[in-house]
């Protein structure tokens, strides 16, 4: 069976690739290859898998080309998208045409095939918007909801779409639009509202993965920026724990579809800007150099998805802890592959642009 994987060289395609052929399938990546570092990844992952993986340069927007990857697959996980806040107010009309249009590309040519195959979407917890009328107090290094049910469970899928920045439009409109094709036209189609996700494979940086940027920025001597007061609160989630949420999601495909469910960390393994940079410096026993910016558009002082709806549906629970899942990711970016991998980075950086994978 082959699996399609738009946006498969990123971060989050990459892992998943790598769990699908390591569970005997082939997969076919379809990405513009304009992220730095992803040439890289699939060098990997063919060392890896071999002629498990096949690649199509290819971008969402080109609609031929997107049927045509879609045609070959039995399984389709849509990861491909503009992933920055920053980047949509700097040109929203390509944020949209890679998001929204893009999708509605993968949707259109999943739903004239002859046997429409299931797809996984990755949406984003901005759908929510800032959540600006959620209550916090300030309590050490970290911001926490005056409500007990927040506090303690989280936000669930019950809350209100408020769509904020254009990267919220975008990612909003493309969320609305697979539940819609769900309904509609009876598409086996699922969407993941995602909270922070970590791991390996991940380049973050200012602007998207804040984890791993943090952790490289210690790395290398560099000064951290906070914008805001630093208070700011996510649910984190490692990438096996995803990636084992997509495999669940497309086994009980049947069930789910036409449903959104948001997966995170959960309340369970939370983590503030600030608590990151105390471990940091508690790890590396030295004061890291901190720079304050103002807060930016869009930006949530506390998400913590409540990922019930989805555990209670397939029997999913997040296995790493925060503790663990940081020391993984800080394991695997001081090892030598990683290193390669910045080069590589470092190389493709000045030919890079709006429109990467996920």
């Amino acid at each position: 069976m082959t699996v399609l994987i738009t946006g498969g060289a990123g971060f989050i395609g990459t892992n998943l690739a790598d769990r699908m052929m390591r569970d005997g399938r082939h997969v076919l990546v379809f990405d513009d290859l304009s992220r730095p570092g992803v040439r890289n990844n699939l060098e990997w992952l063919t060392q890896q898998h071999g002629q498990r993986l096949r690649v199509m340069r290819g971008d969402v927007r080109d609609f031929e080309a997107v049927c045509e990857a879609v045609a070959q697959a039995e399984e389709v996980f849509h990861l491909a998208a503009q992933v920055a806040v920053t980047t949509s107010l700097k040109n929203p009309r390509e944020d949209f045409e890679i998001n929204a249009r893009g999708t509605l590309n993968v949707l259109e040519a999943v739903r004239l095939q002859r046997r429409p195959p299931p797809l996984l979407f990755t949406s984003t917890n901005k759908v929510y918007g800032s959540l600006e009328d959620v209550p916090l107090a300030p309590c050490g290094g970290r911001y926490v909801p005056v409500h007990q049910d927040v506090r303690q469970f989280g936000i669930d899928e019950h809350r209100l779409l408020d769509f904020h920045s254009p990267y919220g439009c975008s990612k909003g409109a493309a969320d609305q639009y697979v539940l819609d094709y769900a309904r509609s036209f009876d598409l086996p189609a699922v969407v993941f509202r995602m909270s922070c996700i970590y791991g390996p494979h991940q380049q973050g940086n200012e602007d998207q993965g804040w984890v791993a940027h943090f952790l490289i920025c210690a790395r290398d001597g560099l000064p951290l920026t906070i914008f805001g007061d630093g208070l700011q609160v996510r649910d984190v989630l490692y990438i096996d724990d995803l990636v084992e949420a997509q495999v669940l999601a497309m086994r009980h495909v049947t069930s789910l579809a036409g449903c959104a469910f948001n997966i995170g960390g959960g309340a369970q393994n939370t983590l503030s800007l600030r608590e990151l940079i105390s471990w940091l410096g508690q790890r590396d026993d030295r004061q890291l150099s901190i720079e304050q910016a103002p807060p930016r558009v869009g930006d949530q002082k506390y998400y913590v998805s409540n990922p019930a709806k989805f555990s209670a549906a397939v029997g999913w629970h997040p296995r790493v802890s925060v503790a663990d899942g940081l020391a993984l990711l800080s394991t695997w970016l001081n090892s030598p592959s990683e290193s390669r991998s910045r080069r590589a980075a470092a190389e493709d950086a000045p030919a890079a642009r709006a429109g990467a994978a996920l």
